[in-house]
């Protein structure tokens, strides 16, 4: 009887091993494709840039002495976020190459265009999907104040 009850728990242990392979190896799957290096149509961990894409809207206080941190990379000003502006992660951002060039907006049934004068630096946490507002834009859209900070938004060039 011994052995039959030390043979499975034997067959336990296996399997029970082979779920961990199995979790780990996928976790590894995942982590990979997060952080997998980027093709030049992509831009710096950012998705693709042709047509409409898909990303995040998240506020941000453009002011002096606001919570966006330093004046924008695009001028070294800050702006007063009564303006329909907008940061942009890294890639998308794209060096500055579209300082200043408006994009379109949409969500909520509606667009709206704002300019691009800063990056949303994923190097110090900003993920790679991210369109960082002013108030003036998250008005445009006409989402309520109280559901400001976090939208699914597609935006395009």
């Amino acid at each position: 009887m011994s052995k039959g009850i030390s043979y499975l728990s034997l067959v336990h242990f296996v399997a029970f091993l082979i779920l961990i392979l199995m979790a780990c190896s996928n976790t590894l799957t995942v982590e990979a494709q997060r952080h997998k290096k980027p093709d030049g149509k992509e831009g710096k961990f950012s998705p693709a840039v042709s047509g409409r894409r898909k990303a995040i809207l998240t506020i941000n206080d453009f002011g002096k002495g606001g919570g966006g941190g330093g004046p924008s990379e695009c001028s070294g000003k800050y702006y007063d976020n009564s303006i329909p502006i907008v940061a942009l992660s890294t890639g998308w951002y794209s060096k500055g190459k579209r300082c200043f060039e408006k994009i379109t907006i949409y969500a909520n049934g509606k667009s709206t265009k704002a300019m691009v004068v800063d990056e949303c630096d994923t190097s110090r946490g900003c993920r790679n999907n991210i369109v960082d507002a002013s108030e003036a834009v998250w008005k445009a859209l006409g989402v309520p104040k109280k559901d400001w900070g976090w939208l699914e938004i597609f935006w395009s060039d």
